[in-house]
C-alpha cells in the first residue's frame, strides 16, 4: 500500500494491487513508503519557512500567503520526486483502485452494496429520463416545424368555399365528387388587348400541362401548354405583406415537375412574351394545384421531340448539341412523342382527312357502312392474312372490306363507304408498310364505265387537299416547322395515265420493263411521279389498265385484251396511296378467274358469289390507306409518323 498526497491537507490512500510477482527483496523494501508529500508540505520544506520535510506533511497549518517558492527550490523538489518515481518503476503496469481515505480495507456489507447499486441505477435512470425528455422536446419541435411547413392536399368542391382552401397544394384525385362551378378558359381566348375575349383584369381558371418552370428567389415564371399548340406565361412574386404564405407558395412551385397537369387561377395582365403563342398577355398566379404529377425523370423531353432534323444536325458542332431521338424510343413512349406540336398536329390532320373524306362522299350520295372484321376466308388474294380460332374453326382478320362492299351494292345501297381497320400479315419492314392500318374504302354502282368512279374519287381528293390547306392551316404550319413539305399540287380534272404510256415513260428513264406485265417497283413509281410532275404539273395522278395477273380475282378484265384489267392506282408524289378497279360482277366470270388463279372457293367466297347470282349492278370502287395519304401529303420520311400506335412485324405495343 502506497500513500499519495493528492490535495492540500487531504491525503488519499491508494491501494495498489500487484498483478504479477515481484522479487522478494523489492517486496520487503517497498512494503510501505512515502512517495509524495502534500503540496503545502513540499512548499514549506523547500522554502525553509515551515517545519521539517516530514513534519510538514503531518501539520495542518496553512501555508503563509507571503510564502513564495523560488524556481530553484521547486526544481529541487521536482527532482527529488522524479528520483523516487524512477526508483520504484517496477510498480508501473499494476492496477490502481481509488478507495476512501477513512477506511481503505473495510469490506462493505450486502446492504451497503445494494444501496450503492440502487443509487447508481437511480442516477442512470434519471440520466435516461433526461435524455428521453430532451429527445421528445426536439421531436416535438421538429413536428411543429414540419406541420407549419406542410403543404396539404386540396379538395376543391365549390367556388363558394374557395376562401377556405389553400391557394396551393396538390389537388386530391378527381373522382367526380362535385361540380365545383369553376369556369375553365382556353388559353387561345386570352389576350392583352381590350377586344380580346378574355382581356386584362379578368380572373380565369386554366387547366393545362406545365411546359416549363423557373423559380428564382422570391419569383417564379412558368409556361402552361394546352392542346400542344397554345402556350401562355404565368408568374408569381413574393408578397411582402404575407411573407410566410408566399414562401410556402414558392416552395410548392419548386416541387412541380414539367409535363404535370395543373389547375391555375390568375389575373390577366398585359405583357410582351415572345416565347409563347399568347404574346401580349400573361397570368398573375393567385392559385395553383397539380392535378396529375409527372415523373421528375422522363424518357425524353418534349422540347427535344419537337426539334427538326436540321436543327439537331446544326447543333452537333456546338458546345451543347441537342439529343437525336431515334424512332424506337419515340414509339416506345408514343404518348410523350405525340405531345410535340408537329406530331400532335399530324394526328389532327389524320382526323381531318377522315372528316373531309366523309364530307365529300356524303355530298355525293354515299352511305357509311360497317363491315365484319372476322371473316371465314381471305378477302384479298395475294395478301398475307392473320388467322385466329373461332369456336373451333379458323377465322381471318379482314384484309379489306372488299367482299362486303360489293354485297352492299347487291343490297341496293348504290354508293357506300367505310372507314375501318385493315390487317395485312406481310413481313414487310419498309418505311411505307404496316401490318394494321386504317382503310378509307368506297364502292359505287356505275352505269357504263369505271371513269365514273375515278371522277368521284378525284372530286373527293380535291376536297381533301383544298380544305386541309385552308381549314387546318395552323396544324400544317406546326407540322411544316419540324417536317418540311410543300402543299400537294393537283389538277382540276383527273390526270389519268394508261399503262402503255407509263411503260414508255419508264423506258425513257432507263428502266428495263421486260414484257411490261410486271408490277412497278418503288423506284419506278418515284421516277414516274417525277416525270408526271414535270410533264403535267401535278403531284396527284392515276394510272389504269394494270396487268390482270398482278391484280385481285375480283378485278374486271379489259375487254380489248384480257392480259390487262379495268384497274387503277392513285399516286401522291410518286408513291401509291390507293388501289381500285371495276369489279367483276358476273358470277360465272368470277368463278372462272378464281379457278385460273388457283383459289379455292370456300364458305366466304360462296356467299359472295351467291349475292351476284341474285342480281347486282355493275360497280367499281377503291381502297385508300389513311396513313399513306397523311404520310405522303405531309412529305414525312416514314409512315409510322402518321400512325398513332403503329403495328409492324417488330411492334405490337404500345
Amino acid at each position: 500500500t502506497i500513500l499519495f498526497p493528492w490535495h492540500y491537507n487531504n491525503p488519499t490512500l491508494f491501494l495498489v494491487k500487484r498483478e504479477a510477482a515481484i522479487e522478494s527483496e523489492f517486496m520487503v523494501s517497498a512494503q510501505l513508503m512515502l512517495l509524495f508529500l502534500s503540496s503545502a508540505g513540499i512548499r514549506r520544506a523547500v522554502c525553509g519557512n515551515g517545519p521539517s520535510f516530514a513534519s510538514a506533511f503531518l501539520t495542518k497549518a496553512p501555508l503563509a500567503p507571503s510564502a513564495a517558492v523560488s524556481s530553484s527550490s521547486a526544481a529541487a523538489a521536482s527532482a527529488a520526486i522524479a528520483q523516487s518515481w524512477v526508483r520504484y518503476q517496477p510498480l508501473r503496469g499494476t492496477t490502481v483502485r481509488f478507495m476512501s481515505s477513512t477506511d481503505a480495507t473495510e469490506e462493505k456489507t450486502d446492504e451497503e452494496k445494494a444501496a450503492i447499486k440502487a443509487a447508481r441505477e437511480e442516477r442512470k435512470a434519471e440520466k435516461e429520463r433526461q435524455k428521453a425528455a430532451k429527445k421528445a422536446k426536439k421531436a416535438a419541435k421538429a413536428a411543429a416545424e414540419e406541420a407549419a411547413n406542410r403543404i396539404e392536399e386540396v379538395t376543391y368542391l365549390s367556388v363558394s368555399e374557395e376562401e377556405s382552401y389553400a391557394p396551393f397544394g396538390d389537388m386530391s384525385i378527381v373522382m367526380s365528387r362535385s361540380r365545383s362551378g369553376r369556369d375553365f378558359a382556353n388559353a387561345a381566348d386570352i389576350g392583352g388587348s381590350d377586344d380580346a375575349k378574355i382581356g386584362p383584369g379578368s380572373k380565369v381558371w386554366l387547366r393545362g400541362r406545365l411546359n416549363s418552370i423557373r423559380v428564382k428567389g422570391g419569383s417564379c415564371f412558368l409556361v402552361l401548354r394546352q392542346n400542344s399548340f397554345d402556350t401562355i406565361q404565368a408568374c408569381f412574386f413574393k408578397d411582402k405583406e404575407n411573407p410566410e404564405q408566399s414562401a410556402k407558395m414558392i416552395k410548392y412551385l419548386k416541387s412541380l415537375t414539367t409535363e404535370s397537369m395543373v389547375d391555375l387561377e390568375g389575373v390577366v395582365s398585359t405583357a410582351e412574351v415572345r416565347s409563347c403563342s399568347i404574346q401580349d398577355a400573361e397570368l398573375v398566379i393567385s392559385r395553383i394545384h397539380s392535378v396529375s404529377k409527372a415523373d421528375a425523370q422522363l424518357p425524353f423531353l418534349v422540347e427535344d421531340a419537337a426539334r427538326s432534323e436540321k436543327e439537331v444536325d446544326e447543333s452537333q458542332d456546338t458546345d451543347r448539341p441537342f439529343p437525336r431521338l431515334g424512332q424506337e424510343i419515340r414509339l416506345d413512349h408514343r404518348w410523350l412523342d405525340l405531345r410535340a406540336p408537329a406530331n400532335n398536329a399530324i394526328m389532327r390532320i389524320q382526323s381531318a382527312v377522315c372528316q373531309l373524306f366523309r364530307e365529300s362522299l356524303y355530298s355525293q350520295g354515299f352511305v357509311e357502312i360497317h363491315t365484319p372484321k372476322l371473316i371465314a376466308g381471305e378477302s384479298e388474294s395475294g395478301a398475307g392474312v392473320f388467322t385466329t380460332d373461332y369456336f373451333g374453326t379458323t377465322a381471318c382478320l379482314a384484309q379489306s372490306p372488299q367482299l362486303y362492299k360489293q354485297m352492299a351494292i347487291s343490297s341496293d345501297i348504290d354508293r357506300v363507304f367505310e372507314i375501318g381497320p385493315v390487317f395485312r400479315a406481310e413481313n414487310s419492314k419498309t418505311r411505307r408498310h404496316l401490318c394494321e392500318f386504317t382503310g378509307l374504302d368506297l364502292e359505287m354502282a356505275i352505269n357504263e364505265h369505271y371513269m365514273e368512279t375515278l371522277e368521284v374519287v378525284h372530286v373527293m381528293f380535291k376536297h381533301i387537299f383544298e380544305n386541309l390547306e385552308t381549314r387546318w392551316a395552323r396544324e400544317l404550319e406546326a407540322i411544316r416547322t419540324q417536317y418540311e413539305s410543300e402543299p400537294v399540287v393537283f389538277t382540276d380534272e383527273p390526270c389519268v395515265l394508261h399503262w402503255p404510256e407509263a411503260m414508255e415513260i419508264l423506258r425513257g428513264e432507263g428502266f428495263d420493263m421486260g414484257d411490261e406485265l410486271g408490277d412497278l417497283t418503288g423506284a419506278q413509281e418515284l421516277a414516274l411521279g417525277a416525270v408526271v410532275k414535270e410533264k403535267y404539273g401535278t403531284d396527284f395522278f392515276m394510272l389504269d389498265k394494270y396487268p390482270s395477273d398482278i391484280r385481285p380475282f375480283y378485278t374486271m378484265p379489259d375487254p380489248a385484251d384480257d392480259r390487262f384489267s379495268n384497274s387503277y392506282d392513285m399516286f401522291i408524289r410518286g408513291q401509291e396511296i390507293c388501289s381500285g378497279a371495276q369489279r367483276c360482277h358476273d358470277p360465272e366470270l368470277v368463278t372462272k378467274i378464281l379457278d385460273n388463279k388457283g383459289i379455292e372457293i370456300g364458305d366466304g367466297l360462296k356467299t359472295y358469289i351467291e349475292s351476284f347470282r341474285h342480281g347486282v349492278s355493275p360497280h367499281a370502287g377503291a381502297g385508300i390507306g389513311l396513313e399513306r395519304v397523311v404520310f405522303l401529303y405531309l412529305g414525312l420520311d416514314n409512315v409510322r409518323k402518321a400512325s398513332m400506335f403503329p403495328r409492324d412485324p417488330n411492334r405490337c405495343t404500345p
